[in-house]
């Protein structure tokens, strides 16, 4: 059986549990914790089912930081920062994954897409498939033909078939859909008008990006809708999805452990646990259900 290498996306599921659980959970300075429980339940529960034996929870540091903003200051330069007490639940969510003994890693410079896509490419040279825990569409272009994608909360896994049914395109073609659609979530210009169905269909015509844009000529002759229209498009913002893909494209090359079995899952450190939990003010069945977690000698590989 391939082993496998189990990755979180762990922003969005803090940001699920910010804005699902009221603020009524706070720590012993009165600071809301709500966003800290709901990610230690996450884990919980993540744990418990999937038993993985090799785990990486990645962090995004920072917004405005990344080395995508020294290419293009305006990425996610419309972001609202997130407040100070998220940031601190920010770093009580590290800790705690850490101490249930699990690999955590953020930087300020590569986000928590390149450090899982630079984790995955390391774990593929050990023979490692991957599963990334994340609903983000941009870990399409990492899903290789043994790795899935999961999201977790809502129980959908899809694969490399996924992807394509999913987006229309291969794994292999995200970053190329990308750079045309761009992304308004995180600034992304991409080229304006073309949507992701003219994306996946020119895609399905020229393969990537570099070919449609050697041979764009052709566009206005293709069966697309407003195929006149897109050829301008495009070829007046040839720079702008050059410029896009360049920013989709997720890192390889992120600082990241350099060996898998620094990612293995270890025993939880049942003192540092008490005293965070203590901390949280967390309540009776989270600490024990935190206390029962340990790593199985054969794990299930889901």
């Amino acid at each position: 059986m391939t082993k496998t290498l189990h990755l979180i996306d762990a922003s969005l599921y803090i940001f699920r549990a910010w804005h699902s659980l009221p603020n009524e959970f706070t720590d012993v300075d009165g600071a809301p914790v709500n966003a800290v429980q709901g990610f230690t339940r996450f884990l919980c529960d993540f744990l418990e089912r999937v038993r993985p034996t090799h785990m990486l929870v990645a962090f995004d540091e920072s917004l405005v930081t990344s080395f995508r903003n020294g290419i293009y200051p305006a990425y996610k330069a419309h972001r609202e920062l997130p407040p100070a007490e998220l940031l601190v639940q920010f770093d009580y969510c590290k800790k705690v994954a850490a101490a249930l003994g699990l690999a955590v890693a953020s930087d300020a410079q590569y986000e928590a897409d390149d450090l899982i896509g630079s984790a995955v490419t390391m774990s593929r040279t050990h023979g490692f498939r991957a599963v990334i825990i994340s609903a983000d569409k941009d870990f399409g272009q990492l899903v290789g033909m043994q790795d899935e994608q999961w999201d977790f909360s809502k129980n959908a896994r899809w694969d490399a078939a996924g992807v394509k049914s999913r987006l229309g395109v291969r794994p292999d073609q995200v970053v190329d859909y990308l750079a045309l659609t761009g992304d308004a979530v995180d600034n992304i210009p991409g080229v304006p008008g073309v949507g992701p169905k003219t994306a996946a269909t020119l895609l399905a015509h020229f393969d990537t990006l570099d070919a449609l844009l050697t041979r764009i000529e052709e566009v206005p002759y293709l069966r697309l809708r407003g195929a006149g229209q897109v050829y301008v498009k495009i070829k007046t913002h040839r720079e702008q999805a050059l410029l896009s893909r360049k920013l989709s494209a997720i890192a390889l090359d992120a600082p990241v452990a350099g060996h898998i079995d620094a990612l293995r899952w270890s025993d939880p450190d049942a003192s540092t646990l008490d005293t965070l939990f203590d901390r949280l003010r967390f309540g009776p069945l989270t600490r024990s259900r935190c206390r029962a977690l340990r790593p199985t000698a054969v794990a299930t590989e889901a």
